[in-house]
């Protein structure tokens, strides 16, 4: 159990770490030693930060608590997608999945407790928001698991709205790819979002990761019955502030349509998709919908979402259809719930 009285030291930036150092009159650099033991030689208590003086060790170990702890479950899928469940500070749990895929290892995490956002075909969003997740909690995730030291990517697709946590991502963010953090290039990491527009700006003009956004029906007044943050923020408005940012080289937008049975996957559909994209530089990934219970949606057959796919892909927009992952483990798209806190 986390000492939640003390300061963490896992999901603090440079500057945070500089001015604890400052609070407790450590050695003028001894904030960029700690940041060095944290986040490349992922130290797992303080006592091993052997270049600090015994006493720093001592006032550091008084005042904080290291803040990484090992997840509390993990369930393999017969495909090797392994899910892990957490707990969180506020007596909550989380989730996050891990996907493997030949040369790639790519990590799904989790920025909140449950969601505000209410997507009618998601699991997590049934749950209801419980809270956000501190920037600790999230980069706890990556740096517990066994394969942290063998993941080439991390995707913000887990529980919970990134940009409804913006503060915290953005910190996390800065860890992952800072030189006095993890030093990963920010074309390893995407950042899915519903489409909050009044945060998306930030995230665009302060951080170079992927854009993943949530759009799953072109028609605001449809999109609104399946996503209630159409009411909020249309999808229209958030295209039309992708439209400001390039990209054409490194970074890039891409659009996840979980395709419904006679709900969006029509021509008309199609025709107002190319009207929607018109100008962004994207491609849309297809998304089987994954059935949770009670549900009224359903997939269309296969055939039918190739068919979709390769109608777009033939009017300009490259489109792919993503593999499920984790269905059996109830850790594909969609699936995250942690049913442990019933």
């Amino acid at each position: 159990m986390i000492d939640t009285t003390k300061q963490m030291l896992y999901g603090s930036t440079l500057s945070e770490l500089k001015a604890l150092c400052e609070r407790l009159d450590l050695p003028r650099f001894a904030h960029k030693q700690i940041a060095r033991w944290l986040y490349t030689r992922h130290v797992t208590e303080i006592d091993a930060m052997t270049d600090l003086s015994k006493r720093a060790r001592e006032v550091l170990a008084e005042h904080c608590s290291l803040g990484v702890t090992p997840p509390l479950k993990v369930s393999v899928s017969a495909d090797g997608t392994k899910k892990y469940l957490f707990a969180t500070s506020e007596g909550e749990y989380i989730e996050s999945a891990l996907i493997p895929d030949g040369e790639r290892m790519t990590l799904c995490v989790s920025s909140q407790a449950g969601c505000k956002m209410g997507c009618k075909f998601c699991a997590t969003g049934r749950m209801g928001f419980r809270h956000n997740l501190s920037s600790t909690e999230i980069i706890n995730q990556v740096l517990s698991i066994p394969e942290r030291d063998n993941l080439t990517n991390i995707v913000f697709m887990g529980m919970g709205e990134p940009l409804d946590n913006i503060d915290n991502l953005l910190r996390t963010l800065d860890i992952l790819t800072s030189e006095w953090g993890m030093a990963w290039s920010p074309t390893r990491i995407t950042v899915s979002t519903a489409g909050v527009a009044k945060m998306l700006p930030r995230l665009l003009d302060e951080q170079r990761v992927h854009i993943a956004v949530s759009l799953h029906n072109p028609f605001p007044m449809e999109r609104k019955e399946i996503m209630p943050i159409e009411n909020a923020y249309s999808i229209w408005e958030v295209c039309d502030i992708l439209r400001r940012y390039d990209f054409t080289h490194q970074r890039r937008v891409s659009f996840e349509y979980i395709v419904l049975e006679g709900m969006n996957d029509s021509p008309r559909h199609i025709k107002e998709l190319l009207r929607l994209l018109d100008g962004i530089k994207c491609r849309i990934n297809l998304i089987r919908f994954h059935r949770i219970p009670d549900s009224p949606f359903f997939s269309p057959p296969l055939e039918r979402i190739l068919a979709f796919r390769d109608t777009l892909t033939a009017r300009g927009i490259q489109t792919t259809l993503r593999a499920s992952r984790g269905e059996d483990i109830e850790a594909a798209c969609g699936l995250l719930s942690t049913a442990e806190r019933k």
